[in-house]
């Protein structure tokens, strides 16, 4: 069926709704109608739009005429810097409509052009992250081969998930390439935190009982927000990580973390059912892996486990956090999770015969549990996390 046919017949379809329901007179909310009680009365459709202008949000609702109907450009966005809706009942309007996060895609794609590397601070799986300039502010650019564009198309499909913006996920800010006639680089660009992973951070300093909860808290409320599902007209679906480490968690300025590295994170579609890849179990960091996942009993067809895989995961990552505070004055120094029981770069095999078959868990030292700061987080939370 061609666009033309496809089009027409999507004005029929509206043309016909409108006039099967409106024979007495649609009632819509008018923002700018404060006369008629923020009313209006058509024999067409309630619209609602909300556009990006000057970097703000713009909300328009009102009514649209019969004629006006003809023209696609009331009910059908053009791109993520507007998005529109039209229906066919009284006050059908009076939803909230919201933008992808990220810029608009016109930007998107000449944002390399503008921005300057500094300097190189980390690298990953698929490729390298620098340090850039844009616009006078500071960026992290992470760059991808060409032969790696799945891996960065995933990624960036992920970060521009309605509503997915939290304070505790790190903010995208562009996808775009660069190509000088011979290679050709894929750009993510995202916020940029000086302090660096979490990872660095705990490498570099000590906390206390209250940055260790602050920490805690903030990766909670990230993964909390990237596992719930928003229902609605402009909903969020659900969200597992599968790769959760303290690499791959940054920490802000105000000592509270934003969850990174969305490219292996997988959508739930609760209405079908449905994961929105195939369903491979086996990736992410091996050291961070749950039992179910090294020993293949994870059940793939229940995004559930998926969730519960993360969890674990963050488990390990707050004995790390908790290893690095003072409690009585006794700090430990930074460890990665079971560093005493394998080798630096372990295998599946390795990590199941530790976790599965001896069920070995990361130690608790005993100071956790004796300190009444901490004994509620360290030891209680941690283990329950780790069961």
């Amino acid at each position: 069926m061609t666009r033309a046919l496809c089009a027409a017949l999507r004005q029929a379809l509206l043309l016909l709704a409108a006039a099967a329901a409106l024979s007495a007179g649609l009632k819509c909310v008018c923002l700018l109608c404060d006369s008629s009680n923020f009313t209006c009365q058509t024999e067409g459709a309630c619209w609602a739009s909300v556009m990006l202008t000057n970097g703000k949000e713009q909300v328009i609702k009102s009514c649209v005429s019969l004629p006006e109907l003809n023209a696609q450009v009331f009910c059908h966005s053009s791109n993520n810097v507007t998005k529109t809706e039209c229906c066919f009942t009284d006050f059908c309007n009076n939803i909230t409509l919201h933008l992808p996060t990220g810029l608009p895609l016109l930007v998107q794609r000449t944002i390399a052009r503008t921005i300057v590397l500094q300097e190189i601070v980390g690298k990953g799986r698929f490729g390298e992250v620098w340090h850039g300039r844009w616009c006078g502010e500071d960026v992290a650019v992470k760059i991808f081969s060409s032969r790696d564009e799945r891996s960065w198309f995933r990624e960036a499909e992920i970060y521009q998930t309605v509503m997915l913006r939290h304070e505790n996920i790190l903010g995208f800010i562009a996808a775009d390439n660069k190509d000088n006639g011979t290679w050709t680089q894929l750009w993510l660009v995202s916020e940029y935190h000086e302090q660096g992973s979490l990872y660095d951070y705990l490498n570099r300093n000590v906390v206390t009982v209250a940055g260790m909860i602050k920490l805690a808290l903030s990766i909670a409320s990230g993964l909390a927000h990237l596992h719930m599902e928003i229902v609605g007209t402009q909903g969020k679906p659900a969200i597992a990580h599968r790769d959760i480490k303290s690499k791959n968690i940054l920490v802000k300025k105000c000592e509270t973390c934003a969850i990174a590295d969305l490219g292996l994170a997988v959508k739930h579609d609760s209405i079908l059912n449905t994961i929105d890849i195939p369903q491979n179990p086996k990736v992410g960091t091996k050291r961070y892996m749950a039992p179910e996942m090294l020993d293949d009993t994870i059940n793939v067809n229940i995004f559930e486990s998926f969730k519960r895989a993360d969890i674990y995961s963050v488990g390990l990552v707050y004995w790390e956090i908790a290893r690095r505070c003072s409690v009585g004055g006794i700090v430990e120094e930074y460890q990665l999770p079971y560093y005493d029981m394998v080798p630096s770069d372990p295998s599946v095999e390795e990590m199941r015969k530790v976790v599965c078959d001896q069920k070995f868990r990361p130690s608790i030292p005993n100071q956790w549990q004796s300190c009444e700061k901490t004994s509620p987080w360290q030891g209680s939370l941690l283990l329950i996390s780790l069961s």
